[in-house]
């Protein structure tokens, strides 16, 4: 059982988790809902289009102008209040890696931090647990936060995600974090080539097997267009097939940009593996 904030979610149901950046410079959106009326839409539309959570992130995970703890603080914490104000039920993700704007955003009603940078703050943890939140915890090759790998090498990369993301996670519970809320993300692109992405995803379920959730974070990322050489806003096609097979895998939970369309493609693995029932079964009934 996944728990955070008010929701529950069974062993085999399917999260979605909608991207809402308060950035001006992201690599998707170029800063689409960095004002709060449109941001306040995007949640509004991915919340009917079936997201269970939104993850709010202040900073571009990617290089680009200085955003100090003030700043990001400035971009979240107001609007996770709102979201918080608005819906009470949905699930509220930030996602940081600094714990000063984590114990703000907590104060302001989120319930979960995702720790994008692998625990390089290690006082987040921490405050998950004075605040009773969940927390991501994701392999980031050991990057500093906001730079690109370059020429990085693992003897195995599923043994080293596996090394840190489940110890990060057995360090969290140790703090006080809820066990129930902790999950375990591969990172892909965070401190890895493209090859070292697809192969973590090809052995996604030696992350299920520990019995972690597993989110995974591939939307329009660039481990996906380099694979089929298309550029950010061509990449759909390549991620909604990572999806299906990082679904089928056993990944549970799914930060995504385009959340109608993800929200397909996991029922359909659901049902093709017998977790879900189909929505009409009419065919040969009649």
């Amino acid at each position: 059982m996944l728990r955070l904030g008010r929701r529950e979610f069974d062993a085999h149901e399917p999260v979605v988790m909608a991207i809402v950046n308060r950035t001006p410079d992201s690599f998707y959106d170029q800063g689409a809902t960095f004002r709060d009326e449109p941001a306040l839409a995007r949640v509004e539309q991915a919340v009917a289009e079936g997201a269970a959570i939104v993850d709010v992130g202040g900073v571009k995970a990617g290089p680009g102008e200085e955003v100090d703890a003030e700043e990001e603080a400035r971009r979240t914490v107001g609007f996770v209040a709102e979201v918080r104000r608005r819906h009470p039920d949905v699930v509220i993700s930030v996602d940081t890696w600094r714990h000063e704007v984590g114990e703000a955003v907590c104060e302001a009603g989120a319930d979960l931090l995702n720790d994008a940078w692998g625990g390089v703050d290690p006082k987040l943890a921490g405050v998950a647990a004075r605040y009773g939140a969940g927390l991501v915890c994701t392999h980031a090759g050991g990057a500093q936060p906001r730079t690109r790998p370059h020429r990085v090498t693992y003897d195995d990369v599923m043994a080293d995600v596996l090394r840190v993301t489940v110890g990060l996670a057995e360090r969290a519970v140790a703090l006080g974090v809820p066990r129930e809320s902790v999950l375990i993300d591969p990172g892909h692109d965070f401190g890895k080539n493209t090859r070292h992405s697809l192969e973590a995803t090809r052995r996604l379920g030696e992350m299920v097997a520990t019995g972690w959730p597993v989110l995974v974070s591939l939307s329009n990322k660039d481990f996906v267009g380099e694979t089929l050489d298309r550029p950010v806003k061509e990449r759909l096609i390549g991620t909604l097939a990572t999806t299906a097979v990082s679904a089928w895998l056993g990944a549970q939970v799914y930060r995504v940009h385009e959340v109608a369309e993800t929200r397909q493609v996991l029922d359909m693995v659901a049902s093709i593996a017998g977790h879900r029932e189909p929505a009409v079964a009419r065919r040969g009934l009649a």
